[in-house]
């Protein structure tokens, strides 16, 4: 029987179990896929934590990214057949479809062929970074060539895609990390410059960096003390797109800069995108061009097997990766 990662109560990664599941027959407009890898995200663990957007409904399964081959379609699926390499974007809830196990089934909708050139451990790190950084950077900030956009987590598999993202749009991606020790790996994979927040001013570098105009974008899933920072570091109508809850502190927005710049400040979230049909081929069309090209690529941190996964999550709250955590089935 395929084993399927489950959790009985809300915790910590170690509430995470495989158990044997029967293998489940892809109702109408799903798709069975037997997994070869998968991508693991912070959105997992803060369902598994119940810190998320939605609630756990227990005992409940996790995970929103697989690659792998198809191993039955429902009726009403023409873009599959059984053998093709596909992944998976997210765009559904975790509390209908779990996508950690040996098989799984997903909505057709979300699972797509996936480019060639890649291999699997890279096909389950694409889809919840890329369309995550094109809805907060296309579709919600507009964000057009020669603008500075700063993207605070800038380690993360989504602040890499966003870098990417930036690049391929011509934009000016400005990396920010804790410590600089990260530095040089971020700028290999694309930032224009990095600020380490622990060890220099934020603002005073950002108005360096833009010639004291400010940045035009801030791409942060962070909040917390460090936002009134960003929004003093802004142009003036600069756009600020919040897409996580990653600080433990009260996000607070200062008056002053507020009236005085006038800055949008809004959120993002990935179904904005992966659920629209029409902005969602946006995004898989300006992704694949990007695979094609070579302009886009995920940065796979470290790898687990599935019988790891505890530690695979524990390892992705220690926040030591750069990059993606890929587990491999």
């Amino acid at each position: 029987m395929p084993r399927v990662v489950q959790f009985e109560k809300i915790g910590g990664p170690e509430v995470l179990q495989l158990v044997d599941t029967a293998v489940t027959e892809p109702k109408a407009n799903e798709v069975r896929i037997k997994v070869k890898a998968l991508g693991l995200n912070r959105a997992e663990a803060m369902f598994r934590s119940g810190q998320y957007l939605e609630k756990a409904n227990l005992p409940a399964r996790l995970g929103y990214e697989a690659a792998g081959t198809v191993d039955a379609i429902g009726s009403g699926v023409s873009h599959v057949k059984v053998g093709d390499a596909v992944s998976v974007v997210p765009g559904f809830s975790m509390n209908q479809y779990g996508l950690y196990g040996e098989v799984v089934v997903a909505p057709a909708a979300m699972v797509v062929k996936h480019a060639s050139n890649l291999s699997f451990e890279e096909a389950a790190a694409t889809w919840m970074a890329y369309v995550t950084a094109f809805d907060g950077l296309i579709e919600t900030a507009k964000l057009q060539a020669g603008e500075f956009a700063v993207i605070p987590a800038a380690s993360s598999s989504v602040g890499i895609a966003a870098i990417q993202v930036a690049n391929k749009l011509k934009a000016i991606p400005i990396a920010l990390t804790r410590k600089s020790d990260k530095k040089d790996a971020l700028l290999k994979a694309g930032a224009k410059y990095v600020v380490a927040t622990e060890e220099q001013d934020l603002v005073a570098e950002i108005n360096r960096i833009t010639g004291g105009k400010g940045a035009n974008v801030v791409y942060d899933p962070v909040g917390g003390a460090t936002f009134a920072k960003l929004v003093e570091a802004s142009a003036k109508g600069a756009r600020l797109v919040l897409y996580g809850a990653l600080a433990t502190t009260p996000t607070e927005i200062p008056l002053l800069p507020l009236i005085s710049k006038l800055p949008t400040i809004t959120s993002s979230v990935i179904m904005t995108t992966s659920c629209d049909p029409k902005k969602l081929k946006a995004a898989i069309d300006f992704v694949n061009e990007g695979l094609s090209e070579g302009s886009l690529r995920p940065i796979i941190a470290k790898t687990f097997p599935l019988d790891q996964i505890v530690e695979a999550h524990k390892y992705l709250e220690s926040n030591q990766q750069f990059g993606k955590i890929v587990v491999t089935v």
